[in-house]
């Protein structure tokens, strides 16, 4: 990892544009990353980052949705642009899937990975949401189907997407658990909406659900840990509830009790991105509820080694953002 100067990029496309980068997000869960830890091949970019928000300020000849100074945000995948997935709003999927490349100043991009930027967003929050959101409402409410009045259960809270997680759940009147090894992430879930805070160490919260949700356990289960807390994750739904993942950050192998899944209906969803059709219904959800992401730390760009120290050790509550300077620099 080095910082290197480059040309700015040029318009290579008609259907391009060049955006001027004003912040990043950080995400554990950058495209590339995920897929060399899953040992796949991917069309790995030189430049990481997959959220990021500025200024257009170049079009290509088709262009017609955008002009110069427009302030955007971006759709964070790109893919092979030809396969049944990509043709069919479908590239999160795609198996060449990369990040948009948002540790840079200026990054070139298709013109339908950019969207206006909801008003009273700053570019910081605008940075902030894409990624996170995207997640967070593929897995509640087109996988999830959550519903007003039921129980949610978000497993280690204090993450971009399970900050964003609970805020959604929050917002469609549902009543949320959260579990954390922090006092403090447990304070601050609560301050957002959480009904109930779990301290989890040493503690089997799969009882502690029960409890609180006079033993019938939770409908949805947002699961971004894997690891041991996966057998106490299925252990709190109720019959026939689901559990959606999105993350191993504690194990990507854990035990299963299978009788469990069958006997008990349990449905059991993988899940990151989204489609730009849910991407369009993430910025309807911002506009009308007025929502704002949960930001943990803003870095400058020159500190994103650090940044990603903080993510890894997992301190964080929301979403670590990048600003950017005024150079051409490159990550």
């Amino acid at each position: 990892m080095c910082y290197e100067e480059r040309a700015a990029p040029k318009i290579e496309s008609p259907d391009d544009v060049i955006v001027k980068l004003k912040a990043a997000g950080l995400e554990d869960s950058d495209t590339c990353l995920r897929r060399e830890r899953a040992g796949e091949k991917s069309r790995s970019p030189d430049i990481l980052g997959a959220d990021g928000a500025g200024i257009v300020i170049a079009v290509g000849s088709k262009v017609e949705s955008f002009k110069l100074g427009d302030a955007v945000c971006l759709y964070p995948c790109l893919g092979c642009g030809q396969c049944e997935l990509c043709t069919t709003d479908r590239e999160f999927m795609c198996a060449h899937v990369s990040g948009i490349g948002a540790y840079a100043t200026f990054v070139r991009a298709p013109a339908r990975n950019c969207f206006a930027i909801p008003a009273g967003l700053s570019f910081e929050q605008a940075a902030a949401f894409p990624t996170a959101y995207l997640t967070a409402w593929r897995m509640l409410v087109t996988n999830a189907e959550l519903k007003p009045g039921q129980w949610v259960l978000i497993a280690d809270i204090g993450s971009s997407v399970t900050t964003a997680a609970l805020q959604l759940a929050q917002y469609l009147g549902t009543r949320v658990i959260v579990t954390s090894h922090s006092e403090e992430n447990l304070a601050k879930a609560k301050e957002i909406g959480a009904e109930h805070g779990i301290l989890c160490a040493n503690t089997d919260f799969a009882k502690e659900v029960r409890l609180r949700t006079g033993k019938r356990g939770a409908d949805v289960v947002i699961d971004s840990i894997g690891g041991d807390g996966w057998v106490e994750s299925l252990a709190s739904l109720r019959r026939g509830g689901r559990l959606v993942t999105c993350g191993a950050t504690t194990g990507a192998q854990p035990k299963t009790n299978l009788q469990r899944v069958f006997w008990n209906n349990l449905k059991i969803f993988g899940s990151i991105f989204g489609s730009r059709h849910e991407f369009h219904q993430v910025l309807n959800f911002l506009k009308v509820s007025r929502s704002k992401p949960v930001i943990d730390k803003i870095m400058p760009l020159t500190e994103l080694s650090k940044a990603q120290q903080r993510l890894k050790k997992g301190n964080q509550f929301g979403k670590i953002v990048l600003q950017m300077d005024h150079q051409t620099k490159t990550l």
